[in-house]
């Protein structure tokens, strides 16, 4: 069996790390250099970084900071926001990055998926997908979660898989931030029926959490940022207490 990651996320606006609660009420949580660094060290398995506002803003992410970023890192290294092409693409991984993440712009043109992977290979693409329940049903969201897609969110990762995502990122809306715990519902759906591994992200609030996640999912991964930025739960801690559960994580 595959050891379940544990990735810490970097949300970024205007430089700065920041988190929300269910997509709002941002504020700062510090430096993302400095704090890329502290968890490459402290053995996390992954850094994602979001630049959050750049599809909002219409504009690319922000390379500089990327570079500065990953010059910290001898971990795989995601990024997404403002991407819109095969050229932000290859700005981004020039810059250090070792994954793309889509969100926004595989729901309008899904087709980049398949040339991403048709370029860098699967491996190189992370489908995010923001969702929230309507009506019963789990539905994508897209531009920062501000506007439904129109999308049942298994059908949208299903097709994101058929046409080459490596993996997909799945944000539960209405339990980011808010440390309830993670979707545990459609996070289980999705591990079930995908064949690519599962992130999920949205609600860890306590280590209880991404033991009730591993245990009760499929889920090949874990991502949070809150608790792990304000210093609540540390990545050391996290895994000595899931491998004393039974549960495998790196080291």
């Amino acid at each position: 069996m595959l050891k379940k990651r544990i990735i810490p996320c970097l949300d970024i606006k205007d430089g700065r790390t920041v988190k929300g609660i269910n997509f709002v009420d941002i504020r700062d949580a510090g430096d993302p250099v400095e704090l890329a660094k502290r968890y490459s060290l402290e053995g996390a398995d992954e850094v994602v970084f979001l630049d959050i506002t750049a599809t909002v803003e219409k504009r690319r992410t922000l390379v500089p900071l990327v570079e500065r970023i990953s010059m910290e890192l001898d971990i795989p290294f995601t990024v997404g926001g403002g991407i819109g092409n095969l050229e932000d693409v290859g700005a981004i991984i020039k810059s250090g990055a070792d994954k793309i993440s889509l969100n926004t712009v595989a729901v309008r043109n899904p087709s980049l998926i398949s040339g991403i992977a048709a370029v860098y290979g699967s491996q190189c693409v992370t489908v995010a997908i923001d969702t929230d329940m309507v009506n019963g049903e789990w539905m994508v969201f897209i531009e920062g979660g501000r506007i439904p897609a129109g999308l049942n969110t298994l059908e949208w990762a299903l097709e994101a898989e058929e046409r080459g995502a490596g993996e997909i990122l799945l944000t539960s809306m209405r339990g980011d931030g808010t440390k309830n715990g993670f979707s545990l519902d459609i996070t289980r759906e999705l591990s079930s029926r995908l064949k690519i591994p599962v992130i999920a992200s949205g609600g860890a609030g306590s280590m209880q959490h991404f033991r009730e996640l591993f245990n009760e999912t499929g889920c090949s991964a874990a991502l949070a940022a809150s608790i792990f930025h304000f210093g609540e739960i540390s990545i050391p801690d996290l895994k000595r207490y899931l491998s004393g559960e039974n549960i495998s994580v790196r080291r």
